[in-house]
Order: C-alpha cells, then sequence, then structure tokens
C-alpha cells in the first residue's frame, strides 16, 4: 500500500517523441509514457460520468491538490478519494486521456497496482475512438467490485463477429457479438488466474500487459512481475515469441473496426456496471441496500482503489 506518498504532479512538462528501432525490426518504438511525461500528456476527464456512476471525476488542479494524482515511488498515481465521508455527488476519482490517437500498435502498460477487488469500484485501463462505437474500444482491464479475474472486451458498430481461436485454453468466450445492444456488453472473454486483476495483481507487484492490434487481430498477453519477457525489459518486444494470449480476437475486417483510439484510466464508483448488478451481488448487497449508499458512507474502504502504472510503451508495427 502507498498509504505514505510523496505525490507531484507535473503538468507543464514537454516531452520529445523517443523514436527507435526494435530490434529485429518487427516493431518500432513510438512513444513511451512515464513520469517523465505522463501527466503533460494525458488529459483529466471532468465532466458527468458518461456511465452514470457515484463518482465525481476532478480536474488536474483539483486532483493535485488532493492527492489524487501524481508521482509514487517512480511511478504514475491515479486515485480515489478515501477520507470524505457522504461526498455530495459522487466520490471523487482520476479519468485521464492521452492526448495521441492511435490506430494499429503494440501496447504495452508495466502496472504496479491497479484498483483492489472492493465492492463498488468499476477500475479500467482501455482505448477508445471517438464518435464511439463506431471507432471501437478495446477494454484490456476490466472489472467490479469483488471480481478476482479480468474481462476483456470489444465494443464496435454493429457488424462485428469475433471468435477466440487463439486465446488461452481457459479463457472462456462471453459473446461473441461486439456491437450495441440493450445493455452494451460487447464480445468480451473471461479470464481464470487471480493474478492478472485486483487484490491478487496486487499481491505480485503487478506485471505487464501487452496488447498487440493488428488489421487481423487484437490480442492480449499478461505477464506477472517475476516472468516479464526479456525482449519487452530490453524494449525490443517479439510477440511472436511470447505464447499464446491471454485473449485473442479475430473476425471478418476485425481492423475495420477500430481506428483512432486513445488510451484511457480511470476508477468509476457504482455505475452501469458495478451498482447495476450490486442487487445480485451477495457479498456487496449485504453491506449496503445500494452501491450509492455504500461508497457514500464508507471512505476508508477505498484506500486501495488506485494505480500505479510504471510506464506505457507504445510500438509501431516496422514497416
Amino acid at each position: 500500500m502507498y498509504a505514505s506518498r510523496s505525490l507531484t504532479l507535473s503538468l507543464g512538462a514537454l516531452f520529445a517523441c523517443q523514436v527507435a528501432h526494435a530490434q529485429g525490426g518487427q516493431y518500432t518504438l513510438n512513444v513511451v509514457y512515464d513520469e517523465s511525461n505522463f501527466f503533460s500528456s494525458f488529459d483529466f476527464f471532468s465532466e458527468a460520468d458518461p456511465t452514470h456512476g457515484f463518482v465525481q471525476y476532478v480536474d488536474a488542479q483539483t486532483a493535485n491538490s488532493l492527492g489524487l494524482a501524481g508521482i509514487s515511488s517512480g511511478g504514475i498515481f491515479i486515485g480515489t478519494d478515501s477520507t470524505t465521508q457522504s461526498p455530495s455527488g459522487g466520490r471523487k476519482s482520476v479519468r485521464v486521456t492521452s492526448q495521441q490517437q492511435f490506430t494499429h500498435g503494440l501496447f504495452i502498460a508495466d502496472i504496479a497496482h491497479m484498483p483492489g477487488s472492493i465492492c463498488g469500484v468499476w477500475p479500467a485501463f482501455w482505448m477508445v475512438g471517438p464518435d464511439w462505437p463506431n471507432s471501437g474500444e478495446i477494454d484490456i482491464i476490466e472489472g467490479y467490485s469483488t471480481q478476482t479475474t479480468n474481462a476483456i472486451t470489444l465494443h464496435t458498430a454493429p457488424g462485428l463477429n469475433i471468435n477466440n481461436k487463439g486465446s488461452n485454453p481457459s479463457t472462456s468466450l462471453l459473446g461473441s457479438d461486439c456491437g450495441p445492444n440493450s445493455s452494451n456488453t460487447g464480445c468480451g472473454q473471461k479470464t481464470t488466474d487471480n493474478q492478472n486483476y485486483g487484490d491478487g495483481f496486487n499481491a505480485i507487484g503487478g506485471g505487464v500487459y501487452a496488447t498487440e492490434w493488428t488489421s487481423n487481430h487484437i490480442a492480449v498477453w499478461f505477464f506477472p512481475r517475476t516472468n516479464i519477457p526479456a525482449d519487452i525489459n530490453s524494449g525490443a518486444p517479439n510477440p511472436s515469441g511470447w505464447g499464446t494470449p491471454l485473449a485473442k480476437f479475430t473476425g471478418s475486417n476485425i481492423g475495420g473496426f477500430f481506428k483512432n483510439n486513445q488510451i484511457v484510466f480511470n476508477t468509476a464508483l457504482c455505475g452501469d456496471l458495478a451498482g447495476g448488478v450490486w442487487p445480485s451481488d451477495p457479498e456487496c448487497s449485504a453491506l449496503a441496500p445500494t452501491c450509492e449508499e455504500y461508497v457514500a458512507n464508507n471512505p476508508s474502504a477505498f484506500v486501495e482503489a488506485f494505480w500505479i502504472v510504471n510506464s506505457v510503451s507504445v510500438y509501431n508495427q516496422a514497416s
């Protein structure tokens, strides 16, 4: 736990994009987001939560003054208020979005801590394009409340049906239709390793999520902290040597459904997902009649509802 932390938020720093060739020529480094440039490269979202959560996303100045965003132990800290009793309008939290947009690439996120498996939380590390869902959405890490394993999901305009051929055999396909529907569930794959999400992820010091997005597929790997491939650590990633991905999505013209995506980290509270399932969740519903009541009246429950992101490296496929 990062209970004692010194947070600094450098909002004015500018970062010159570093470009280097990956060994073997498969991928070329586009940009690295780390403590030197993250907060000058990501914008703070401070509008009403589009997923109807009991949350107030705050701007950069407010996040900094409240200790909800900054640098902690060399990583990027993205937090949630854990001190305010009965906050009016929702508990304060942070949602940040990359200024740069991407179409295809290899996205390598080194994450030391994510929000824990806490009733009412809905954390996500994801990518999304403009004019949702027409430019696509890739949910790399997502879950809610006491969930213990990750769900990886795509959302698109109507017309994309996927399969999970090439996924880890233990990963199950939750749905093949990625288009919008009444519940906006998308096409997801449910994993089974409790080290890849929430409390289990934090217990091992996190690890690396690597996402390969090409015109033919979207594939996601997870590597625990002690098992990160040497080629990732050396800055020369080679997905062909990583073995079977945690989840792989393929489908006819999958590449045509995704473009101009931005990287997002956020921690929502309650809302359409965590709040919507509250009545049917025996563990969480035993704590309070509604998600909103629990989140409002139990600030200390959210001490572990934070991200520590060491870096996000983005590579382009070499021509």
